[in-house]
């Protein structure tokens, strides 16, 4: 099997894993309201026990926002979203190495069926992130940005 020289640089602990997106990152794209301007920032939290994730989409005038938490919950690497329409979600970590061997990638259930996020490391320095549903076929993307570090 070929080694895979590392990108990201992951830190000690369960939480570690989440060391390469600490910090604030900034992405830019087309969607179908027209562009988007997306921020996240991620930092870590009550002594380190978990990591706040502040994101704020910007559509012109239109701000779309999310509060997330990650942290441990019955020994799994876990999630928890709410956003500015007032929907929640919670997910656990998965594999995703089907997207890239240094992804970070979880899972939730959603209204709609399952659904993953996955974030990985692109060759800028920043990482991608793509949200994907399940499907009878497998994955279907329906939204991936690249961001770079601001």
């Amino acid at each position: 099997m070929k080694q895979i020289n590392s990108i990201w640089k992951k830190g000690p602990g369960k939480l570690g894993i989440l060391k390469p997106l600490l910090g604030s990152w900034h992405a830019q794209s087309e969607t179908s309201m027209g562009k988007v301007s997306c921020f996240r920032t991620f930092i870590p939290i009550l002594n380190g026990k978990y990591v706040q994730l502040n994101a704020k989409w910007e559509f012109g005038k239109k701000v779309y926002e999310e509060f997330a938490i990650y942290g441990i919950y019955n020994s799994k690497l876990s999630f928890w979203s709410f956003t500015s329409d007032g929907k929640r979600s919670e997910g656990v970590l998965t594999d995703g190495k089907d997207i890239h061997p240094e992804s970070i990638a979880f899972e939730a259930e959603m209204p709609a069926g399952l659904a993953r996020m996955i974030y990985w490391p692109n060759a800028d320095g920043g990482f991608n992130w793509a949200v994907e549903s399940k499907n009878k076929n497998g994955w279907k993307r329906f939204i991936e940005h690249k961001y770079k570090s601001i």
